[in-house]
């Protein structure tokens, strides 16, 4: 084979997505075969990334939004080298494999966020460029340029259906992420057809509209418009940039090429043989010429800006050995060494002053107690600020220049709020949180299902918990709230119920490397628990035995947050026999060893009553069916928190009532 050219090298990424999706009788072959000759140029002669190093922090980062054309990325992946053999895409969407459906951070090397529901790649690759940019301020000096790499994200139609989309660019223009650069897959087509028919928008005008630059009607199968494109995209200053291409869906396919039927199903054989011909690529199913593979490898040039960097980082280290030890302890996920010490005398601090305050109140005079010894930690919230009290007297907004800056003022977008968190967080270097009300965690949930299904160390906060939040309402009062992001798996939840349990809660969703944490906390004033210091150090347990009987327990009272010091007034009413166990995290003890548990809730015990003031059959796995739940299975009113409590039956009486009758 002579010297390959640009569309030998785009062909590649083609008929691997081909004869994957062929194989496997599944999958999207159509955007491959549609983006492959901007994904080449892209990968050849741009992306700074080093295959035998996927987590080089320097690296530019490539997010493929939508998700669905993974045999892109896979192509690319194998091509470039990494370690992603040719057998992984022989078993493409297959048990076990690293290249499933839908790109997956955490199987697949290389893949820098979980991407498939469309919109969500885009919001995180916002993420992304808010990182590099808030680093970029924070540790480089002149002459030591240590953060400087760009985000590239594709996206397609769907995407920017997407109202998350909306969200995302908006913020991305206001913030000038001029290192962030989006290509449009520009068809006409999803799944349903041509799109004229439910997508007429003026993107463009759009983007142009949300402060970015928009470089409009670049040919997407034409190499030198779209190098001409992405080196216009490189010099912008203070935007971010759309390149608008306009590509066929199914390149290639001669029966196919531009329709839905290219989209999400395999071309059929016949059209797979008709394909080659049309492309000139004689060669088998998966097989790649050994010249072409030589062309695609990027070994060479990435060890290479890989090398470059490590010489510049360790002159930096020599000049500011401060700040290269701060990156290099933040590149790692590492938390500073007296952090935990900082933590204990806080927390034990509070169970001594014992503090009666919403804890709302008690979550942001835990952020003022721990931000300071976390640089790490940037924040932000949907427009309530003062609601949630996530601002702390160290907030600096994003919007500017400083280098200290670690605030998100979002406005009203919950949903890229979240997305982007998880952006911040895979990226590395932060340790972020969000905010806005429990019941609007309903706009951001499948944003909180990424950050799980990911392990992205995010912190979503939700304030106003429950109908005590009072008179605005059954529209923002949340019942089902608590119990369906109890559910999502790999999610933490927490809802303490007095300030020392809330700092207990932020610790430990500081610490918690591997996953999300859901800190759920009130409007009204929670009264402080005695406790000794064992009981203090079982918080963390997820659930401890706050108040135990004499004896062995005859009733057990299980409750969460605010309803926690109505079950204490209800075991008073009970007796010596009453035990109340504080349960604020039911996925963390339910982690604890069943000798725990078991200490905790002893079989032997039937009479358990749950209190908590959400959807009651959550806590049916605590109670079982013979057991008591004094809940809420309705939506609110519109009505003082004192009034609603009882109107709902959420009292002391029941409680004790309940227990009785059991």
């Amino acid at each position: 084979m002579t010297t390959p050219s640009r569309r030998d090298l785009a062909n590649a990424i083609r008929f691997l997505a081909i004869d994957a999706v062929q194989a496997a009788n599944s999958g999207h072959p159509g955007m491959p075969m549609g983006m492959a000759d901007i994904a080449e140029v892209l990968w050849n002669d741009y992306l700074r990334h080093n295959p035998k190093t996927p987590s080089w922090f320097n690296r530019d980062r490539f997010v493929l939004s939508n998700g669905h054309g993974s045999m892109l990325q896979y192509a690319l992946l194998h091509l470039s080298g990494y370690d992603l053999p040719i057998e992984e895409l022989k078993n493409f969407r297959q048990l076990g494999s690293k290249t499933a459906g839908h790109p997956e951070s955490h199987m697949t090397p290389g893949v820098e966020t979980t991407t498939g529901p469309l919109g969500q790649g885009f919001a995180n690759a916002v993420g992304f460029a808010l990182a590099e940019k808030l680093l970029a301020q924070r540790f480089n000096r002149p002459d030591y340029t240590i953060i400087d790499h760009r985000t590239w994200t594709f996206m397609g139609d769907g995407c920017l259906m997407e109202g998350i989309s909306h969200e995302a660019a908006s913020l991305a223009g206001t913030w000038g992420l001029n290192k962030l650069v989006a290509f449009w897959d520009d068809n006409n087509i999803s799944i349903d057809g041509q799109v004229q028919g439910w997508f007429t928008d003026d993107t463009p005008a759009r983007f142009e509209a949300y402060g970015w630059l928009v470089i409009r009607g670049v040919d997407g199968h034409d190499a030198d418009e779209i190098r001409t494109a992405i080196d216009t995209a490189m010099k912008s200053q203070d935007r971010p940039v759309l390149i608008c291409c306009r590509t066929t869906i199914g390149f290639g396919s001669p029966a196919k090429a531009g329709k839905e039927s290219s989209h999400g199903s395999p071309l059929g054989k016949d059209e797979v043989t008709a394909t080659r011909e049309a492309l000139h690529w004689p060669h088998a199913p998966f097989e790649i010429p050994q010249p072409i593979r030589d062309a695609w490898s990027a070994h060479a040039d990435g060890q290479a800006h890989e090398d470059k960097w490590d010489r510049l980082f360790d002159h930096y280290a020599v000049a500011y050995r401060e700040q290269a030890d701060e990156l290099l302890r933040r590149m790692r996920g590492e938390l500073p060494r007296r952090f935990a010490a900082t933590a204990d005398a806080y927390i034990a601090k509070l169970q001594a002053e014992g503090p009666v305050v919403a804890s709302r109140k008690a979550s942001q005079m835990a952020i003022e107690a721990f931000a300071p010894h976390l640089p790490e930690l940037v924040g932000g919230s949907a427009d309530l600020a003062h609601s949630n009290l996530t601002l702390w007297k160290g907030s600096k907004s994003v919007a500017s220049s400083d280098p200290d800056a670690n605030y998100v003022y979002y406005g009203v977008r919950e949903f890229a709020m979240t997305a982007i968190s998880n952006g911040l967080a895979l990226h590395g270097g932060f340790v972020p949180y969000d905010a806005t009300f429990l019941v609007f965690s309903d706009y951001a949930r499948n944003a909180v299902r990424m950050s799980a299904l990911m392990g992205a160390r995010a912190i979503h906060v939700y304030t106003h918990d429950s109908i005590g939040l009072g008179e605005d309402g059954p529209t923002h009062q949340p019942v089902e709230h608590l119990a369906s992001l109890r559910y999502i798996p790999h999610n933490d939840v927490w809802r303490p119920c007095d300030a020392v349990e809330s700092a207990v809660a932020w610790r430990a969703a500081i610490e918690r490397a591997e996953g999300p944490s859901c800190l759920v906390f009130s409007r009204q004033n929670l009264p402080h628990q005695a406790r000794g210091d064992a009981q203090v150090a079982a918080i963390q347990r997820g659930g401890y035995v706050l108040k135990d009987s004499v004896g062995s327990p005859e009733y057990i009272l299980i409750a969460t947050g605010s309803e926690v010091a109505l079950a204490m007034q209800a075991a008073e009413q009970l007796g010596d026999g009453a035990r109340v166990v504080s349960m604020p995290s039911t996925s963390v003890f339910d982690r604890q060893d069943a000798v725990y548990r078991d200490a905790v809730l002893p079989k032997a015990c039937r009479k358990r009553i749950a209190i908590e003031a959400g959807v009651r059959d959550f806590w049916r796995k605590y109670v079982g069916l013979d057991g008591a739940v004094i809940g809420i299975d309705t939506y609110g009113a519109s009505a003082p928190a004192e009034k609603l409590y009882p109107h709902f039956g959420i009292t002391v009486d029941a409680a004790v009532a309940a227990a009785r009758a059991l």
